[in-house]
């Protein structure tokens, strides 16, 4: 924000001799005769230097001006908080919308899914729901991934235990521990599905 102050190139809490001196800088720099060709831009930027220093070297103008400027500064800073805490606001529904609308799209998809719908399926189904084709696709291609995967682990359990049944007799029962430890395919099913759910759109 532009103040008297940076016109003249000085901090707020300057001395009166350190105005005057940057008003004798500014002002020559400035001046239009020694800025031939660029007149017209010298002749305001030399209007407003003279400005700033017919205020700030006067100590009754310059408290006026301080405390206007405190005020509108106070002012202009609720304004920019206010602004901002709607934008955050505005923010913060659009991702509970959002995130709701993958909620559901993913329970569609899920739904559909364990009907024994295939991927496209699945895929057009979502868009047929006002669902976007990046996030569609992306849905349709976890769930198609869980259910093969949970298909895959279907069968892995009730596959038969081919190396017990080739062992000679007896063998089977040599190692007890063997027959009681619960076998578990689902490792990378787990991991799979509580990925899933943390996806964000």
């Amino acid at each position: 924000m532009t103040t008297l102050y940076t016109t003249l190139g000085v901090a707020p809490d300057a001395t009166l001799d350190e105005i005057k001196r940057a008003y004798r800088r500014a002002a020559m720099k400035w001046h239009p005769d020694r800025n031939l060709g660029r007149e017209t831009e010298a002749h305001a930027a030399f209007q407003e230097i003279r400005d700033a220093y017919t205020i700030l070297s006067d100590a009754g103008q310059r408290q006026i001006y301080d405390e206007v400027f405190e005020r509108e500064m106070r002012r202009w800073q609720a304004e920019r908080e206010a602004q901002e805490e709607q934008e955050r606001e505005a923010q913060r529904e659009s991702q509970r919308i959002a995130q709701e609308h993958y909620e559901k799209m993913l329970g569609i998809a899920m739904r559909f899914a364990d009907d024994g719908h295939n991927r496209d399926v699945i895929f057009g189904v979502l868009l047929g729901r006002d669902c976007e084709a990046e996030l569609a696709s992306r849905i349709a291609d976890s769930i198609w991934a869980l259910q093969e995967s949970r298909r895959a682990s279907a069968r892995d359990a009730h596959a038969p235990d081919t190396e017990a049944a080739q062992a000679p007799d007896g063998a089977a029962a040599s190692n007890p521990d063997e027959e009681t430890r619960p076998r578990r395919h689902a490792g990378a099913f787990d991991s799979f599905w509580h990925g899933l759910f943390g996806i964000r759109s």
